[in-house]
């Protein structure tokens, strides 16, 4: 199959599936007379365990690591175990900073009952006041598991 065909066939968007080519987690294909790459069932399959493996937010060199061992069936697994608990550490870790995160959130939520004036705020006089003095500001900051301060909207992407 086509690469658009693989792309049909498990939910994956072509361009991903050319990038997991380039980091080295699908192996080469062979090409058609007319340079297209010809995909078969073992990549369909690789591509789904990635996927999945993805879907439980596992970084790409976790992944690695399991691929290896699942291309080495007789090996013993116990690097995989650890790899899962370690893993499993990063999830705790994640939720504890969320939690620390909604706890901030709401607490600025409670600096403003009712709607006013934008200039009466308390969240956003809350937010400037915290801007102002260098600190972390409930919004836009936690701590990441290391202690230090991550942009919000990185938690999901800082382990890659």
């Amino acid at each position: 199959m086509k690469i658009g065909e693989l792309a049909k066939a498990t939910g994956t968007q072509v361009e991903t599936i050319r990038y997991y080519e380039r980091e080295g987690l699908l192996p080469e294909t062979s090409r058609t007379d007319g340079n297209y790459r010809i995909y078969g069932e073992a990549h369909a399959q690789r591509l789904s365990f990635i996927r999945h493996c993805r879907s439980l937010d596992m970084t790409l060199d976790e992944i690695r690591v399991l691929l290896r061992f699942k291309d080495a069936p007789t090996e013993n697994c116990g690097e995989v175990n650890a790899l899962l608990d370690e893993h499993i550490g990063h999830v705790a870790a994640r939720i504890r900073e969320l939690r620390s995160l909604e706890r901030q959130l709401k607490g600025l939520r409670d600096l403003c009952q009712e709607a006013r004036d934008a200039a009466h705020c308390g969240i956003l006089n809350e937010l400037a006041r915290q801007g102002s003095e260098g600190g972390s500001s409930a919004a836009g900051h936690v701590h990441g598991a290391h202690g230090r301060s991550v942009e919000r909207k990185s938690i999901n992407d800082k382990r890659k």
